[in-house]
């Protein structure tokens, strides 16, 4: 398991590498605030809920992580955080609960329950590192390891500039969250076994 360290520089990139997400635009308006409210919300995610699955991939580069993503096993997710999370949560996301809280309900209901199958939950590379094959090293090393098991994948695309990254890797979209007209459009994308 990654050390707190580890987690508070994942969380510091992945909080760069979305900053721009139109779904982050969408839950934190505002940008002098986004920042903050990301690093705390993937520091919460990656300390009490990711890392403990030990699916979490990490690029370096010049000896710092350049890229995350964060994988959930088969049956790993939603992960059970327990309440002992909540204040961390609430503190990521602030006065943008209700917001926060549509994507999450949106997200769970599309999410399949009818197959085991990984989960990618985010996947970032550091803005100054893009373009690099950070995301492509950083899919390719979870699925090929995962290519003798046989078990499809899914994720959301909550950027449509990523979604040639998926398809590359035979990602499919299958639908839509259902979220509020204001939202943007978030595909929910499969790759079969």
């Amino acid at each position: 398991m990654a050390g707190e360290a580890q987690a508070r520089e994942s969380a510091k990139v992945l909080a760069r590498a979305f900053q721009h997400d139109p779904v982050c635009t969408w839950i934190f308006p505002a940008e002098s605030a986004r920042a903050r409210r990301l690093r705390r919300f993937f520091h919460a995610e990656l300390h009490h809920s990711a890392l403990r699955h030990g699916a979490v991939e990490f690029a370096r580069a010049d000896g710092a992580i350049a890229g995350v993503a964060v994988w959930f096993p088969p049956g790993a997710w939603p992960s059970a955080t327990g309440l002992s999370s909540l204040p961390a949560y609430l503190r990521a996301v602030g006065r943008h609960f209700g917001t926060a809280s549509q994507f999450a309900s949106a997200a769970a209901r599309a999410h399949p329950h009818d197959q085991p199958h990984w989960y990618l939950a985010f996947i970032g590379v550091d803005p100054a590192r893009q373009g690099q094959g950070i995301g492509t090293a950083l899919m390719r090393s979870r699925l090929e390891r995962r290519a003798n098991e046989a078990q499809p994948a899914y994720l959301e695309n909550s950027n449509p500039a990523n979604a040639a990254l998926y398809e590359r890797f035979g990602f499919q979209i299958t639908g839509a969250l259902d979220l509020p007209e204001a939202a943007p459009c978030v595909p929910t994308m499969w790759r079969p076994a």
